[in-house]
């Protein structure tokens, strides 16, 4: 059915973001029950001076994945993954002073120009 209204286009925009929501895991926030309630909530709104045709049909959904296991599942496999050990001897810090002492080098932007 075209629509004539604002409000009802609000309404009928809501089956994509619905058909997603069906999809998700049970206590996902809903996002088409707020944009319904916030439609139903505008004052009253002139009709559209012509009609809008009908939304297109909300296409078919690919299932998502079953839960986190399956979201943790291996991409990679044949590598083993082992905490770092700590640094070798050989590697020592060293602090090394600067040359120049109490002296601030002056920096000149030519930004904005």
């Amino acid at each position: 059915m075209p629509y004539k209204n604002p409000k009802e286009l609000l309404v009928g925009a809501t089956q994509l973001p619905a058909a997603i929501e069906a999809k998700l895991p049970e206590g996902a926030p809903k996002i088409s029950t707020t944009l319904v309630d916030i439609a139903n909530k505008l004052p009253v709104l002139p009709d559209f001076p012509t009609e809008i045709p009908d939304l297109p049909a909300v296409p078919e959904l690919p299932a998502f994945p079953a839960g986190p296991a399956e979201l943790r599942r291996r991409i990679v496999t044949g590598v083993e993954v082992r905490p770092a050990l700590s640094a070798p001897a050989a590697v020592k810090a060293e602090i090394i002073p600067s040359p120049v002492t109490g002296v601030l080098p002056e920096v000149i932007s030519r930004r904005g120009i």
